[in-house]
């Protein structure tokens, strides 16, 4: 496989941190020359900041395959000892992928800078690390150990699909087992508001199911009900779910906001309508998971500010 930038387009974007280290060392008279920031080539201390600043902002032009991307926030700080100047670089950024190159990258062009300071009062002054402290942010960060015996029902909405053309539904409960989840229920309904209320009903009032994920009839078709079905019967509606999933799925195709797609609990279950086609299901499922894991620890009365 020949080497390139790897796609990052399908995953959400989320706050992204990153703080990296470097040491300089250099013999102990050295520090008495450098401590209040004078040398023969300027003030240690904001040519660390400058060139670290700059550094990070270039890391997409000095890495190949690293993406550009939008920086919120570089800080840049050092810490001068006996022996030694320790300079640390943190970035912030709101994107798909993390930000753990930049400030690598600023921090190594910001050691460099000093290094090219300190060589001519210090032949001895090297380089001593250049490393990654912490990064945060993305997909990593929300995961949660999925409670246990969490279980899963997928129904199909289509009047003419069969089980063998449902590539939707079949997604979901791939995607579902991955999860942690137990698949208990699979099913093909036709575009029939009262058939869809009662499953349903029955799913959710039966205790059995916590979480029932619905795929077609989300449309403004004359047969596409399942929102209607689904609004008969939720006793608390989540907005922010089926805002999630069209606003990422949105900023991938202009046919996202027609979605008509209901989510919310009914007793213990989530129950959340999602789009009849693949690729749709494909981007819902992106956006929804890992954060909804959390929903099952709310619904069941745990504390969710652990």
């Amino acid at each position: 496989m020949p080497a390139g930038m790897i796609d990052v387009g399908d995953k959400p974007v989320s706050l992204r941190t990153a703080t990296a280290e470097g040491v300089l060392r250099f013999g102990e008279e050295t520090y008495s020359l450098i401590r209040d920031g004078s040398s023969p080539k300027g003030n240690i201390h904001e040519m660390a900041r400058i060139s670290g600043t700059m550094g990070a902002k270039k890391t997409p032009d000095l890495i190949p395959y690293c993406h550009p991307i939008p920086i919120d926030s570089i800080k840049v700080n050092t810490r001068i000892e006996r022996t030694c100047i320790t300079i640390t670089v943190n970035v912030k950024g709101i994107w798909n992928t993390g930000v753990e190159m930049e400030a690598l990258t600023g921090v190594s062009i910001a050691a460099l800078s000093v290094y090219d300071i300190l060589k001519p009062l210090d032949s001895s002054v090297t380089i001593e690390s250049i490393k990654l402290l912490e990064k945060h942010g993305g997909l990593g960060d929300f995961k949660e150990k999925q409670p246990l015996e969490v279980s899963a029902a997928v129904l199909t909405i289509s009047d003419s699909r069969t089980i063998e053309e449902d590539k939707s539904g079949k997604l979901l409960i791939e995607v579902l087992k991955n999860q942690g989840f137990r698949i208990v229920e699979y099913k093909i309904l036709p575009d029939d508001k009262e058939i869809i209320t009662n499953e349903l009903l029955k799913m959710t009032d039966d205790k059995k199911v916590n979480i029932v994920i619905t795929t077609g009839g989300t449309g403004v078709g004359p047969r596409d009900v399942t929102p209607e079905a689904t609004s008969n019967i939720l006793e608390k509606e989540l907005n922010g779910i089926v805002e999630n999933l069209r606003g990422y799925g949105q900023k991938r195709t202009p046919l996202s906001m027609l979605s008509r797609g209901m989510a919310g609990i009914r007793g213990n279950t989530l129950i959340i309508n999602m789009p009849g086609s693949y690729t749709a299901v494909t981007q819902s499922l992106n956006a929804l998971f890992p954060g909804i894991v959390h929903i099952f620890r709310m619904i069941s009365g745990d504390n969710h500010h652990k």
